[in-house]
């Protein structure tokens, strides 16, 4: 991916020595109510790019969600000798000039999410946000949040490596952005409690797979604009959407798969509608919820 030289977004936070609580890695047990038993799902849906702790972990826990933290420690810039810290600076910056864009067209003005890198641990809007919890976005204080060690996970244990691939998570939580700030996600979280957990999953599959569709719109209109693209790069974005399917990684923690607790998509669904925005580039075709099949 050619991204050395471009411009970098000034909406990134480095609290990474902030001492946010907790060590780093993957923690395996703790205070939300989720039995062992449940971890490999958590985990499972932690690998998902765009886990929202509003959805997801409050349905793993039957908490309803979490409730907010205690302040955040100031931030700072992120050091200019940090290769991957620039480097999520640089898409982030990116997905700014696509979105702002876009949201013109739209007859609307963009308003730029925080990105903010973390270890460990750390407070949101949303609750306390865990390295575990792989990348997540929170509507509640619009910010994207994520520990950079999970690029290593990616690399080493989901077999998702590429920079492209990483971009491709930014680009999804900044989807999740553009769904909050279009009421999209809003209305999907205004359905807990009105409808079956199967009907609930079933709107969270949509969310996730129009946050994939964003992501390839992104990919598309930068590509146009910067050709930002080498070779291989998109076969890294698509197997990197693969390897995050719901039944993949069902698959691969416990040997079987049941559709009916998909939260994200199936590996065919998530690299279909991420091609779909990278092959159209119209945020109209990443409308998931009037798809009759998605």
């Amino acid at each position: 991916m050619k991204w050395e030289g471009n411009r970098e977004s000034d909406n990134v936070e480095d609290a990474r020595s902030s001492g946010g609580g907790g060590g780093g890695g993957f923690r395996l047990g703790g205070g939300r109510g989720i039995g062992l038993g449940t971890v490999a799902v958590a985990l499972v849906a932690g690998w998902v790019f765009g886990i929202n702790p509003l959805t997801v972990l409050g349905l793993l826990s039957g908490d309803g969600g979490m409730a907010p933290q205690s302040q955040q420690a100031p931030a700072q810039r992120p050091p200019a000798d940090d290769k991957l810290a620039q480097f999520v600076s640089v898409v982030l910056a990116d997905t700014e000039d696509v979105w702002r864009e876009q949201f013109k067209q739209l007859g609307s003005t963009y308003r730029e999410p925080k990105l903010r890198l973390f270890r460990g641990s750390e407070p949101t809007a949303c609750g306390r946000g865990e390295a575990a919890m792989g990348p997540f976005y929170c509507p509640g204080d619009q910010k994207v949040y994520i520990d950079l060690t999970f690029y290593e996970t990616m690399r080493n244990r989901m077999g998702a490596p590429g920079d492209f691939a990483q971009a491709y998570v930014i680009a999804h939580e900044v989807g999740h952005h553009v769904q909050n700030l279009l009421g999209i996600s809003g209305k999907v979280d205004s359905m807990r409690g009105k409808v079956s957990e199967a009907q609930q999953n079933a709107l969270s599959v949509r969310l996730e797979l129009q946050a994939d569709c964003f992501a390839g719109v992104w990919a598309h209109h930068a590509q146009n604009a910067r050709q930002i693209l080498e070779q291989g790069d998109l076969e890294e974005a698509l197997n990197a959407a693969s390897q995050i399917g719901d039944d993949t990684l069902q698959r691969k923690s416990r040997g079987t798969v049941q559709p009916e607790t998909f939260t994200h998509g199936s590996s065919a669904q998530r690299v279909a509608w991420f091609k779909k925005g990278i092959q159209t580039g119209s945020v109209a075709q990443c409308n998931t919820f009037e798809a009759r099949q998605i």
